[in-house]
């Protein structure tokens, strides 16, 4: 059997060309979505919004999350980040209730089920596209230790 024939298996990483974090644009999640209780990251992945209006940019978030992961009941932000925070939303049919937790303005927490819950970096939206890049790749890496202010730190050039 030649390499190109050898059949995926659980145990064969599935990853993302590197190619892909060049067609990054604001509005864009990325997701290192392991739904097995060996999550090792910080960050199952990272979301670029591109307002700080939370009930126009969190549907298209939840919908994509949804797909993936079964429906999403809560959402956690840190309120100071976002303009007029709602207390839910109704995303698809469905209700997502919205918790103002101070998780920081760096990351939101998505919960499905009960206790079942994803951090995900958020970039903020007057990001360069180079800085957002650099800090959602590191994000989604399975062996990320970072904290999310962190790594936006690290990924933000100094000012000119």
């Amino acid at each position: 059997m030649a390499d190109s024939d050898v059949p995926l298996t659980p145990t064969t990483p599935l990853l993302l060309p590197d190619a892909i974090h060049w067609a990054i644009a604001p509005g864009t999640a990325l997701l290192r979505l392991e739904t097995t209780s060996s999550r090792e990251g910080l960050l199952d992945g990272a979301w670029w919004p591109r307002t700080r209006d939370i009930a126009t940019e969190l549907p298209a978030l939840i919908s994509v999350l949804t797909a993936h992961l079964g429906p999403i009941i809560r959402v956690g932000v840190d309120a100071s980040a976002w303009n007029d925070l709602p207390y839910r939303l109704v995303v698809d049919g469905r209700v997502v209730h919205l918790d103002s937790d101070p998780v920081g303005d760096d990351t939101v927490l998505v919960t499905r089920g009960h206790n079942d819950h994803f951090a995900l970096l958020v970039v903020p939206p007057d990001t360069t596209a180079d800085a957002a890049r650099k800090a959602m790749a590191r994000a989604v890496r399975a062996d990320n230790i970072t904290q999310a202010a962190q790594i936006l730190i690290a990924t933000t050039p100094e000012p000119e």
